[in-house]
């Protein structure tokens, strides 16, 4: 029967997971001024690279606010660990976005939203780098 439960854990936890990453993404879809769905199918590769690299933060970060034990070091119930693992989340994700922007403002010689909507791969690769740095730092302090 455990591992039935621990099935359950898994699932409940994955469910989670890509309900998060996809809020995440959507936030961050309303935050760059381009409509990523619509970029994709006309091809901006820019926009691609910045989704790729979306994604991949959001899971870093999602993956750091699973792991990450709650104050106490006590058990904790699914559902105690799955709130405090989507309170990291956001906390995570409100710093991820900030950081995006916080890089786009200090860069005074082009903004990164502008060149993303009109495809610049470079800029998509610039934003995709950004990302997952920002989540690696950000997932070393959640955990």
């Amino acid at each position: 029967m455990e591992i039935i439960s621990e099935i359950l854990v898994v699932a409940a936890y994955s469910f989670l997971g890509i309900l998060l990453m996809m809020l995440g993404n959507w936030l961050i879809d309303l935050l760059v001024p381009c409509d990523f769905p619509a970029e994709i199918q006309k091809g901006n590769q820019a926009v691609g690279w910045l989704t790729a690299g979306s994604f991949i933060g959001i899971g870093i970060i999602l993956r750091a606010a699973i792991m990450s034990p709650t104050m106490e070091a006590v058990e904790e119930t699914l559902l105690t660990g799955m709130l405090s693992s989507a309170l990291y989340f956001v906390i995570g994700t409100v710093f991820f976005i900030l950081g995006y922007f916080i890089v786009d403002i200090i860069n005074k010689k082009y903004r990164l939203n502008d060149e993303i909507g009109r495809g610049n791969v470079a800029a998509g690769i610039m934003v995709f780098g950004i990302f997952v740095g920002l989540a690696i730092v950000i997932s070393g302090v959640i955990c």
